[in-house]
């Protein structure tokens, strides 16, 4: 049985009280191989969370993300898929990186949140990223 705890996927969070969080939750219960995950908003103006199911082959779409946004690249991370979508644009509207969350299945609704990010942010999730496969890999179905 898997014992591993919460773990952030992704913490995207600045100064001014804006955060985006991804946390895997634990075994995606009726679904062999999967996982529960969260993806929660917060801001001074909005809050909200939605819930997301993960696969390996997600993780592995995710860590390929991180590799494009090193590159200078924006990304779409699920935006063709069932459930909420995560869009980063690294020169957002506000003049720096933002964050768009986008639940058109469920909700209907998209939010948009510009985050300050420290300039390790991307070596830092992908370090997340590797504490999610090393907690889980036993659980993750091989696809």
């Amino acid at each position: 049985m898997v014992t591993a705890e919460r773990l952030d996927l992704a913490l995207l969070r600045d100064d001014e009280g804006n955060s985006v969080r991804i946390t895997v939750l634990g075994p995606l219960q009726g679904v062999a191989g999967g996982l529960s995950a969260e993806i929660v908003v917060d801001t001074p103006f909005v809050a909200g969370r939605v819930a997301l199911s993960l696969w390996r082959s997600r993780l592995t779409e995710w860590g390929e993300a991180l590799d494009r946004l090193g590159a200078g690249e924006d990304i779409a991370w699920l935006h063709v898929q069932r459930g909420p979508a995560v869009h980063i644009h690294l020169n957002g509207e506000r003049d720096c990186p933002e964050v768009v969350v986008e639940d058109v299945l469920v909700s209907m609704t998209t939010v948009r949140v510009p985050i300050d990010l420290p300039s390790d942010w991307i070596a830092t999730h992908r370090g997340m990223l590797a504490a999610v496969l090393d907690a889980w890999d036993g659980h993750l179905s091989p696809e």
